[in-house]
């Protein structure tokens, strides 16, 4: 059963007559985050701006309200989002449900660090405002917590002020991952960092990457055309994928080839590039996907304590490339302090992830990465996941009782229930 409200205000009442449900964004989780057996609320409708005060920076908005509307509001008036996922066609109750992070996550935390408080339909008619001051154990289950402990009508978070709609750029290329670490350890002053790293390089190239580091560029850093007009956007050209890419495009040649070209071609050096092509890369490439086939993909994101991340990489960057693997997509990112979230992804150290399509020895080689991860103190992200099982999750997760704790005490495990939290047990 999929229901639709048309407004906040229907989300209680529609609770009190539902079996379990799950709140749904806009789908964009890679796994089964947002999927129910018995029942799903489509907040889509409830997209709306309630206000913004723009002495403090703090928007007002509902649940559903997309995260591109926001940044083409807002961004020509001189505000962009704090923290940011690598799409925008995702949801504020999503990014609050996954507490999402961005390349910035080492100084300025993930996206819930900046969230003020959020009003929260927990079922049975029933709604509360949760606050770090305010059922503080409430919204942090709610804050990394896949949607399990209610639905999100409304939210106020803290935007940041900026000058202009471009990026000061620095690319970086590490010859090797232990190259990459110490390229990122010192580059920890930049607000922005992520690498993409080729992931079948091997031997002495193993984990040889391009990094690439990001400040909100000044107006006065702009070039002397654009500075008359800071803010203005400027059109981006999209492109799309037309049809399922047949097999051998994900042939351990082709993508070997495919990432000696890119690395080659990411040529060192300091440039302004708008906002868009910096964050959003993908959302130029509608149906990005189809380039893995009529079977799909599988994405997996781990992180692991930054003591561990050296080792527990190469471990793992070894498996993939003697399995070969085709990953087009592999991103490394330096992480900051944990979250206080119960369920949070965060974690001091690095995180990766990567690409892979879907298929029988994908599945194989992501249970070998499970176990590397775990033997290194790390655990998964659940906004990504599809597939893992319960036991790995609940050593990855030393909060999960606590958290389980607050979803009983409240009396959410009775009208929230999603297919991942089932297949997790959680």
């Amino acid at each position: 059963m999929i229901t639709r409200p048309r407004n906040a205000e229907a989300v209680p009442p529609l609770l009190s007559h539902l079996p379990k449900a799950i709140a749904r964004g806009n789908g964009r989780s890679y796994g089964d985050a947002s999927l129910a057996p018995d029942a799903t609320v489509d907040l889509r409708r409830l997209d709306h701006f309630i206000d913004f005060d723009r002495t403090s920076g703090c928007l007002t908005c509902e649940g559903g309200a997309l995260l591109a509307d926001i940044v083409d509001t807002m961004l020509p008036r001189g505000w962009f989002v704090p923290v940011t996922p690598g799409t925008k066609l995702v949801t504020v109750g999503g990014m609050i449900a996954s507490d999402v992070h961005g390349k910035n996550h080492h100084v300025a935390g993930s996206f819930c660090d900046h969230v003020e408080w959020i009003d929260l339909a927990i079922g049975a008619g029933e709604v509360l405002r949760c606050s770090p001051g305010e059922h503080a154990d409430l919204f942090a289950a709610t804050c990394g917590g896949m949607g399990l402990t209610g639905v999100i009508l409304r939210a106020c978070f803290r935007l940041l002020r900026v000058e202009s709609t471009a990026v000061r750029q620095r690319i970086v290329r590490a010859a090797t991952l232990a190259d990459a670490f110490e390229i990122f350890e010192a580059s920890l002053d930049w607000t922005y960092s992520v690498a993409w790293i080729d992931c079948l390089a091997q031997g002495r190239h193993l984990g040889r990457s391009a990094i690439f580091l990001g400040e909100h560029a000044l107006s006065d850093q702009l070039p002397p055309a654009r500075q008359a007009a800071p803010l203005a956007r400027h059109a981006r050209r999209t492109k799309h994928v037309p049809f399922d890419f047949p097999a051998f495009v994900l042939s351990r040649p082709s993508v070997r080839l495919f990432n000696r070209l890119y690395y080659a071609a990411q040529r060192p050096g300091n440039a302004i590039v708008d906002i868009d092509p910096f964050f959003y890369p993908l959302d130029a490439v509608h149906d990005w996907n189809r380039i893995y086939g009529r079977p799909g993909f599988i994405q997996y994101q781990c992180v692991l304590p930054l003591a561990e991340s050296e080792m527990g990489l190469t471990r793992l960057l070894r498996e993939i490339a003697a399995v070969g693997e085709a990953s087009f997509l592999a991103v490394l990112k330096r992480m900051g302090p944990a979250s206080f979230g119960m369920l949070s992804f965060p974690m001091e150290g690095y995180t990766l992830a990567l690409d892979f399509p879907a298929n029988r020895g994908s599945f194989a080689l992501l249970d070998r990465l499970d176990a590397i991860t775990a033997e290194h103190g790390g655990h998964i992200y659940l906004a990504k996941d599809a597939r893992a099982g319960a036991t790995s999750f609940a050593n990855g997760y030393a909060r999960l009782d606590e958290f389980r704790a607050v979803r009983a005490h409240y009396g959410l495990d009775q009208h929230f229930a999603s297919l991942l939290s089932r297949r997790l047990e959680i």
